[in-house]
C-alpha cells in the first residue's frame, strides 16, 4: 500500500503558518481585501485624528483587534489543515490494517 499523499496539505500548512507570521509582524501581503480596507480605513481614520491634534485610540483598538481576528483566522485555518492530514493518515493505517487482516497468508 503506497504512502499517503500528503505534501498538498503540509504544502498549505507551511503557507498559512509563513502568512501568521507575517501578520504577527504586521505585514499586509496575507489579508484578505476585506481585511487590508479595513487596517488602511483605521490606519487613515486615526492619521485624520492626529492632524486634528486629537487621540487616535479608537483607530488603534481597531487595528489591534483586526490583526488579533486575522491571527485567530489564520491559527483556526492551521489547526483545521493539520486536523485534515491527521485524518489522512489515520485513514490510510486503518486501510493499511484492514488490507493486512484480509490477505490469505
Amino acid at each position: 500500500m503506497p504512502k499517503p499523499n500528503m505534501s498538498r496539505v503540509d504544502r498549505e500548512i507551511r503557507l498559512t503558518t509563513r502568512k501568521l507570521e507575517a501578520v504577527r509582524k504586521q505585514e499586509m501581503w496575507p489579508l484578505t481585501g476585506a481585511e487590508r480596507r479595513a487596517v488602511l480605513g483605521a490606519l487613515a481614520g486615526g492619521s485624520l485624528r492626529v492632524v486634528r491634534g486629537k487621540s487616535p485610540t479608537r483607530a488603534e483598538r481597531k487595528l489591534e483587534s483586526l490583526w488579533t481576528s486575522v491571527q485567530t483566522r489564520l491559527s483556526g485555518e492551521i489547526t483545521a489543515l493539520q486536523n485534515e492530514r491527521q485524518r489522512i493518515v489515520n485513514e490510510a493505517a486503518a486501510a493499511k490494517a484492514a488490507k493486512k487482516s484480509f490477505s490469505w497468508w
